[in-house]
Parts: structure tokens; sequence; C-alpha cells
């Protein structure tokens, strides 16, 4: 109780424009606020369609003390389960992914079908009832191509955020798309230092020499900052947006997910050290138009997206501590695309290998310098950080209520 009054003080004496206190990047017991009342209760990111081709295919993934799996069943669907035998507790499936006719615990061989069912249980006592044992289901969304789950009991509606976001997804066919690779790097910092970090390019020019190659530091390329009056946007957004690709900034009302199509510098058409096509194949057979940019895709507190015309790279944040937190990327490309014929996997992942390490070392060294208590909010830069600040805003404004709310006594404890 007393780290849920100390947050909410900290709310309310915060000075907007500053980033936050110093327990709210390093303190457990704000941490664990931050895990129960944002990623316990909201849609997160957790893969790509793509990953489950097939009827058996799964995929694993861990959200704070939840171990989850998620499986496409026979009829195509694709269901998300706590990741725990109803038996003992064991988990079911231990591999980060893989393929099962049958979802079958290795403790007891307690049996599950694709759809959670229970199908096998030995040498239970007589009465035993099957149907009351079948793995425990959770929210689980898809939309154009992402997959999105909600440990929540009542989960937030999903109906919006599908309705703003599809459109700009479709045309890119990320669900016949393929994973070319992927990487999970563990950055030393807080959760919401890595996305400060990520919603700002001030840090870029002296930071990211191969991304600063093809991606432009111009605050307006995110949308937050004046990007109806740029007229490069403008005009990027008119070509895309004539040529069937939805491209101008949107941004729901809570300030948590948005999307835009933002040109890269010069003739670039991909994030190569040329500027030039990683791929041969275009990412989606759908969309031939030339240098199309790169579509902008973010929802907190999960994900960062670049669609570009030849690949595109997704990204997902996830929070191990109050300290540590694990950033998977990965690139997607068509699905008959094949390495060392259509693209070169070391030039195809080359600036986002070498911009993910540069952004662990700045997280690290901003974190470390946090832990000073010599530390104090300072001001963001209102030219180059309105990302950030909408960030912090966003974060504010979402946990502020809801950390409230948890305070008040029940009625029956108060009558």
């Amino acid at each position: 109780m007393d780290a849920r009054n100390d947050m909410l003080r900290l709310l309310h004496g915060r000075r907007q424009g500053y980033s936050l206190e110093q327990p709210f990047y390093t303190d457990p017991d704000f941490f664990k606020l931050d895990m129960e009342l944002i990623w316990y209760r909201d849609w997160l990111f957790i893969g790509h369609d793509c990953e489950l081709p097939k009827p058996g295919s799964y995929i694993t993934a861990q959200i704070g003390d939840y171990p989850l799996v998620l499986v496409r069943d026979q009829q195509g669907k694709i269901n998300a389960f706590h990741n725990s035998c109803r038996h003992r507790g064991s988990r079911v499936c231990n591999a980060d992914k893989g393929t099962a006719a049958k979802l079958v615990c290795p403790y007891h061989q307690w049996t599950y079908e694709l759809d959670g069912r229970l199908l096998f249980a030995r040498q239970m006592a007589d009465g035993f009832d099957k149907g009351q044992f079948g793995l425990k289901p959770v929210a689980c969304e898809s939309v154009g191509g992402y997959i999105f789950i909600c440990l929540a009991n009542e989960p937030a509606d999903f109906a919006p955020m599908r309705a703003m976001i599809e459109p700009y997804l479709l045309p890119h066919r990320l669900r016949e798309a393929k994973i070319a690779f992927e990487s999970t790097i563990v950055e030393k910092g807080n959760w919401k230092l890595v996305w400060e970090n990520n919603r700002e390019c001030y840090h870029c020019a002296g930071n990211h020499p191969e991304l600063c190659k093809t991606f432009p530091e111009a605050p307006t390329v995110t949308g937050v900052q004046g990007a109806d009056s740029d007229p490069e946007m403008l005009a990027h957004w008119a070509k895309c947006e004539a040529a069937g690709l939805p491209s101008k900034f949107r941004i729901d009302p809570a300030g948590q997910y948005r999307a835009t199509r933002a040109p890269l510098l010069r003739d670039a058409v991909s994030y190569t050290m040329t500027g030039r096509r990683a791929v041969k194949k275009n990412l989606s057979d759908g969309v031939s138009t030339d240098r199309i940019g790169s579509l902008l895709l973010y929802h907190y507190p999960t994900t960062w997206n670049h669609i570009l015309g030849d690949h595109a790279v997704t990204f997902r944040v996830l929070p191990i501590s109050a300290t540590e937190t694990a950033v998977t990327t990965k690139w997607l490309v068509h699905k008959d695309a094949v390495d060392g014929v259509d693209y070169d996997l070391a030039e195809l992942t080359h600036v986002w290998t070498e911009t993910n390490d540069q952004d662990r070392r700045i997280v690290e060294e901003n974190a470390f310098g946090i832990l000073s208590p010599a530390y104090q909010p300072g001001p963001y830069s209102e030219l180059h950080e309105g990302g950030v600040i909408q960030f912090v805003e966003w974060y504010a404004s979402f946990i502020g209520p809801r950390l409230a709310e948890a305070g008040r006594p029940a009625l029956r404890s108060v009558a």
C-alpha cells in the first residue's frame, strides 16, 4: 500500500515535460504496480500469425509471472493459454517454439487438444471429469498478421484498435510473410527507459551512424510533432494513399497506439547501408509502389514497427524486472524469398542489429546514471522529444486512475 501511495503522490506532483522520479525506473515495488496495472490488464503484442503456419505450431512467451503458449488448432484458429498443466502446474510447453500434434505435459503426460481441452489423464480415479480441467484460456486477437493477448479476466474492447490499425497493415500481407531472422537482447534498464529512448531521435546523430543513413532525424517523422504541417510528410502521404496505402498520421484518443507512413532519406528505399533494397522480392505481392518509406506502428507498452516495401522489422518489449527488459526483433520477408538468392541475411539485419546494440548501451548508461542519489528529473527537449513527452503523459494518465481505483476500499469493508 505504501508503494501505491508513493506512486500516486509522485504522479500528482510530477512536473510535466520532465522525466519521472527515480523510483519509476528502479523500484521493485513500483515495477510490480506497473505489471499489475498495465501489463496484466492490457493488450500485448506477442508474435506474428506466420510463426504459426500450420495446426500444432506453437510459440511460448513469459509475461511477468505468467508463462503462456499460443497454438494454431485444427480449424486454423490461434489460441492462447496459460502454459501451466491443470494437474500440478508444470509448464506444458518448455521450448520457445515448435510443432506438436497434441500438447503433452512432460511431467505426467496429461494430454491436451490444440483447443485446450484435456484429452487424456492416465490412472485418475473413477468419476474424474476431464471436462473440468482444460488449459486456462487467455484472450487472443489477430490483426493484420499481429497477435495480441490480454491477461485480464475482462479484456478491454479490441475492436477500436483493430479498426484503426488494420487498414494500414493489410496491404503488406504479413500473415503470408515469414521470419527471416529474430534476436532477443536483454537491456539492463527499466521498460520505460527502453520506450523513452525509442521515442526520440535527439540522440540518433551521435549514436546511430548506420540508421542515420536512411532514417530521418526530424521530429515530425513519427507524427506526434507537427507532421500535418510538414510539406514532405504531406506529399508522401498523398503519394502513398493514392496508391491505396493508408498513410496519414492517426492516434487513438488515449494515446496508446498510432500509425503513420514516413519517407526515408533522399532516394533510400530500405534500411541498408546503401539505402538500396535489402530483399529483391517485395514483402507483399499487393504493394508494388516504389519508395513507400516506412509504416511506423506503435502500441504501448509492447511494440514498435517499421514496415517497408521489401521487408518489415518488428519489435517486442517485455519487462523482466525493474531494471531488465527483453527486446525481441524480427525481420519479416516475402514467404518465397530465399536467403542467399533474394537477400543476404547479414545485409538485411545489419542496420538494426547495430542500432539495437547501440540503444542497449544508451539505455544501460541512462539506467546507471539514474541510480545516483544525485539524480533528479530533467527537462525533455520540446523541439526533439515530443514523442517522449507523449509517452510519459500516456503512462501517467493510464496508470494514475488505476492506482487510485485500486487503492479505494471495497464497499463491504467500509459498510
